[in-house]
């Protein structure tokens, strides 16, 4: 994606600023309480919120609090659930801030340490869960880190460039492609290439999908929710395409006409 000049600048000079700050903070062991106000200096002055009216501080959902909730055009954007500087961040930590992005209808929570961030999309299916779309570890050497940081930009979450990333990662992930695989039309190709290779053998459909289901794909990567959302996805699409070919009709023919 094409980072605007004026917001590529902006994000070089504050990684700069803030590398040295990261690295002082996680080794000397700074709490929580100051990696939050790190953080959000970061928010204001890398990615660009204000920090007076896009930045809220121990924001409040139905009693219980996160650390930091941005507001992109005076909605509610992203949740930041923040740790200390030098705790390794777990899976763990993310089930307050997703609770509270589940119950406010937020898609995007973020834990970080302010070294380490991790974008996390609320997926509104049944039952609400969460996956993790890309990681960002602002100490790394990464040379496509300020594309990432874009992402979570003002600018980037104006143009909604990060919806769109999760669009492009969630239909490539190994869920969508599983789908794909055990999905009928790509059953009836596999078996169309297998009668091809081995003529007069009988081979089918029933067959290759349980083989693929038990030895090609891994067996809890088809029974995991992902696959079962993508595969309700896939056949979606395709009775919308038959529908779609059915409205379609030739036009009647008048009598006499060639």
């Amino acid at each position: 994606m094409a980072v605007p000049k004026r917001v590529e600048s902006r994000l070089k000079s504050g990684l700069k600023k803030f590398r040295p700050i990261l690295d002082d903070a996680r080794k000397a062991d700074r709490s929580e309480e100051d990696t939050v106000i790190i953080v959000r200096d970061i928010l204001a002055e890398v990615f660009g919120f204000n920090k007076y009216s896009d930045i809220t501080g121990e924001y409040q959902i139905r009693g219980t609090y996160c650390d930091l909730a941005v507001r992109v055009d005076d909605k509610l954007r992203f949740l930041v659930e923040v740790k200390a500087a030098d705790r390794t961040l777990k899976e763990n930590h993310l089930r307050q801030a997703t609770d509270y992005a589940a119950k406010e209808g937020i898609e995007w929570v973020i834990l970080t340490n302010g070294v380490e961030w991790h974008v996390h999309r609320m997926v509104f299916e049944q039952p609400v869960r969460h996956e993790q779309v890309f990681t960002l570890d602002l100490l790394g050497g990464d040379p496509g880190l300020v594309n990432s940081l874009y992402m979570l930009s003002l600018e980037g979450a104006k143009k909604r460039a990060i919806s769109e990333y999760a669009a492009q990662v969630r239909a490539l992930n190994r869920h969508s492609l599983a789908a794909a695989i055990i999905s009928e039309p790509v059953l009836k190709v596999i078996c169309r290439e297998l009668k091809r290779a081995s003529p007069g053998i009988r081979i089918d459909v029933d067959d290759v999908e349980e083989i693929i289901a038990h030895e090609v794909v891994k067996r809890d990567v088809l029974d995991s929710p992902e696959v079962q959302s993508a595969v309700k996805r896939i056949q979606k699409a395709r009775k919308r395409k038959l529908r779609d070919r059915k409205d379609v009709r030739p036009e009647p023919v008048a009598v006499g006409e060639p």
